[in-house]
């Protein structure tokens, strides 16, 4: 089987004080942690089967620009996703991503598409998806025990939660208007860019100088003949290793995609294709009716409620300016793979529960739990600790600044240092 050695020119992959903030700036480390894994899931629908096929060479950079022209919008199949990024396990003995996906769900309770999102951060799923253009696209994570479905047809969207029967209802404000249907802009961005073509066109929109891309060789997945494209983070602190995606031979679609560690092991992210067929779903496919006896909860009104419990926020919640601005302001350090956010404190700093009770919620069990996933550190800038997943890792210290990023522990001190 002939390999695709890299050409020339084209390895080129990467874009470019109160309560409440103590808060936040406590609970960002998971949050980050499990919103980075969500959102990598949602970057690619893709799963593998066996064989190296016979196929043609082909540079990187044709590879790119067959995935950027890949006008495929229609396809059904089955994907199977998996996620271990090492998430410590919370207090109360819930797993990480899967104690932040809230056991209750969002405003839209446990069909709430939030909540489901974020599981998908841990653990191995099964899931039927399909799509026919931007305005259509279903998505059910099957459980033994139960099913989870996920419908958007034109400017309705529907969550149902076959385990509580509970029903999540969501319309666009503005649908109707103007002639144009679209997906409500405050839900999950999953669900807004699910399209292979979309999908694609995000991963490009990342090139740059501080990644290698090849082509490393064929794969069989779902039946179909593909390409592997092999992305290398050229910056050493970076804690990835590499990224592998299997692009359809004949439409360019992705298939698989999987993202190892540099710390070696199991793959962190691998989700992709067990079947897939690239033909227009069934109309009935983005049809839902709450089946008899189901509790339906509207989004808009769930939303409006808690913007008058909460002030000016989403359906879900704060959006990003009002979260960071609550954080004291998010700023971005260096670029590409190494880049690191940063969110300065208020000079309030960790809990130390020193003086605290030891009963449940008390400042006790913050400091412990703290304690017990973190690593004391120390720099020019002070003191404070760091939290270490797989992928993601997060300096605190002790005034309460945060740097997270998917960058090694000298990384994080090195800023750290260097902005004191």
């Amino acid at each position: 089987m002939p390999r695709n050695e890299p050409t020339e020119g084209t390895d080129g992959w990467d874009g470019e004080g109160s309560p409440r903030r103590r808060k936040a700036v406590r609970y960002a480390v998971p949050v980050a942690v499990a919103g980075l894994a969500a959102a990598t899931i949602g970057l690619v629908p893709a799963f593998a089967g066996s064989g190296s096929p016979d196929l043609p060479k082909i540079s990187a950079q044709d590879l790119i620009a067959k995935m950027a022209k890949s006008d495929v919008q229609q396809l059904s199949g089955t994907v199977r996703a998996s996620a271990d990024l090492g998430l410590p396990s919370l207090p109360g003995g819930a797993g990480g991503a899967g104690a932040l996906g809230g056991g209750k769900g969002g405003v839209g309770g446990s069909a709430d598409p939030q909540s489901k999102l974020m599981e998908l951060a841990s653990g191995a799923h099964t899931l039927r998806v399909a799509a026919d253009g931007p305005d259509k696209q279903r998505v059910s994570i099957v459980d033994k025990a139960a099913e989870y479905s996920l419908v958007h047809n034109g400017n309705e969207v529907w969550g149902y939660d076959s385990g509580s029967n509970t029903a999540f209802h969501h319309t666009a404000p503005e649908a109707g208007k103007h002639g144009k249907q679209q997906a409500p802009k405050d839900l999950p961005q999953g669900l807004q860019n699910a399209t292979p073509q979309d999908l694609a066109k995000q991963a490009l929109q990342a090139a740059g100088d501080t990644t290698s891309v090849t082509v490393d060789g064929t794969a069989k997945v779902a039946g179909r003949d593909a390409y592997q494209l092999l992305i290398k983070p050229k910056q050493t602190a970076s804690t990835v290793g590499s990224i592998r995606i299997a692009v359809d031979a004949a439409n360019g679609v992705p298939l698989k995609f999987t993202l190892t560690p540099k710390s070696g092991g199991a793959a962190a992210i691998d989700v992709g294709f067990t079947s897939v067929e690239f033909a227009k779903p069934a109309a009935s496919t983005f049809a839902f009716t709450p089946p008899k006896g189901a509790k339906v909860v509207k989004g808009d009104e769930a939303g409006a409620t808690a913007q008058r419990e909460h002030g000016k926020d989403g359906a879900y919640g704060k959006d990003r300016k009002a979260v960071t601005e609550d954080m004291g302001g998010l700023n971005v350090l260096g670029k590409g793979w190494t880049s690191i956010a940063t969110i300065k404190g208020d000079g309030s700093g960790l809990p130390s529960g020193k003086g605290k009770g030891k009963g449940k919620g008390s400042g006790g069990d913050a400091a412990a739990f703290l304690d017990s996933i973190g690593d004391k550190v120390h720099g020019s800038f002070g003191s404070g600790r760091v939290f270490s997943t797989r992928l993601v890792n997060a300096l605190v210290t002790d005034n309460g600044t945060l740097y997270v990023g998917a960058v090694d522990k000298q990384a994080l001190i090195d800023a750290a240092n260097a902005a004191k």
